[in-house]
């Protein structure tokens, strides 16, 4: 690992240390009054990671605080608490998510199971690894048929996968593929997703050997707060078979 690179990982790792420890002082996880998504969860664990990135000079584009502001160099992308509605009703799946992204894209990424405490993470060129050991690949499925799909959104059709769950994690869901417990991931909705969402995830889906693509084309990662993308994920088989059904899931082509 390149010293920065270990450097920008050891940052990542402090702010989701201090977005934990925001979040679990305080059990306020109500909406923000007057927002519809926002939670006060959300703006804690926020303005903690900010305090901690700040510090280092990093520049910042989180989904709760904007940006980034103008300037040039590093970029850290941040979801404070991505799954925030399963936080604020207790359903076990929500996460911090952070990456550090160059001119080239997504470079450092740390993603942060608030609930469990496991610690995925991923340089670009170095590997993905959970709590510090190496994620290898392993066997997946290799056609949808044998899948396990992880969705987000209304599937409007059954594409022939073996069998899916819908988490409610963006994060989380695409690590579950990197670590190989579920087979693939996709969004079935149309552009619901920033990038806070999955530029974390996708490297580290990547680095352990999977693909993560947008399913209309498009550059995934793109520094940009209004951006919106639709993340499919998992082995390229399988991601090839849910990007030519996914006009039909989300029921785009009607």
């Amino acid at each position: 690992m390149h010293p920065d690179d270990e450097r920008l990982l050891s940052i990542l790792a402090e702010a989701a240390h201090a977005a934990a420890a925001a979040f679990a002082v305080d059990t306020d996880r109500a909406l923000v009054a007057g927002s519809a998504v926002q939670h006060a969860s959300d703006l804690r664990t926020d303005a903690a990671i900010r305090a901690v990135l700040e510090a280092a000079d990093l520049r910042i584009l989180s989904e709760e605080s904007g940006g980034p502001g103008p300037g040039s160099g590093l970029v850290v992308v941040v979801d404070p608490l991505d799954g925030s509605t399963n936080a604020a009703h207790g359903i076990g799946w929500w996460a911090t998510s952070l990456c550090v992204v160059d001119a080239v894209g997504p470079r450092v990424a740390l993603v942060r199971n608030l609930l469990s405490g496991e610690v995925f993470s991923a340089v670009r060129g170095g590997g993905a690894s959970l709590d510090g050991a190496p994620l290898r690949p392993r066997p997946r499925a290799s056609r949808l048929a044998d899948a396990l799909v992880l969705v987000s959104g209304l599937p409007r059709v059954h594409p022939g996968w073996r069998q899916f769950r819908a988490l409610g994690a963006v994060a989380l869901d695409l690590c579950a593929v990197a670590v190989g417990r579920a087979d693939a991931y996709v969004d079935c909705s149309v552009d619901a997703h920033g990038v806070w969402d999955h530029a974390a995830a996708s490297l580290i889906c990547t680095e352990a050997g999977a693909v993560a693509v947008d399913a209309l084309g498009r550059k995934l990662v793109v520094v940009d707060h209004s951006a919106r993308r639709t993340p499919v994920a998992g082995q390229s088989a399988v991601v090839a078979e849910l990007v030519a059904a996914w006009p039909a899931l989300s029921g785009s082509d009607a």
